[in-house]
């Protein structure tokens, strides 16, 4: 796949991809500018435009995940809040896949393949 950004998180401690994880992502440099928003679907993954390119410029970028609001309603308050992954796009036909794995204590998040 050709550029664009592709999100992937799973819940490890319930062993599930994280169905419902709001996701932002920015482009923070030059100026500040949100380029994607939605929730992860029953796979896991974001489905929006930004996954083929739509919109990738060169540029540094965060995702925002939004592990608090997914944990709320559960048993226990999630200690985290809201997970950030900043990165730099120095070529915009490069992939970038986002795996994300999680509990609501940590988290570990990479550029995948």
């Amino acid at each position: 796949m050709a550029g664009g950004i592709s999100i992937h998180a799973v819940d490890v401690a319930s062993g599930r991809p994280a169905q419902g994880l709001r996701v932002e992502i920015w482009r923070i440099d030059p100026s500040p500018t949100r380029v994607a928003e939605g929730r992860l679907g029953s796979n896991g993954q974001l489905d929006h435009p930004i996954v083929g390119g739509s919109g990738i410029e060169v540029g540094e970028y965060e995702v925002r995940f939004h592990l608090g609001e997914f944990f709320a309603g559960s048993a226990g308050a999630s200690f985290l809040t809201i997970a950030p992954f900043r990165f730099r796009i120095e070529e915009v036909d490069e992939h970038f896949h986002l795996p994300m794995k999680f509990t609501r204590w940590g988290y570990s998040l990479f550029r995948g393949a």
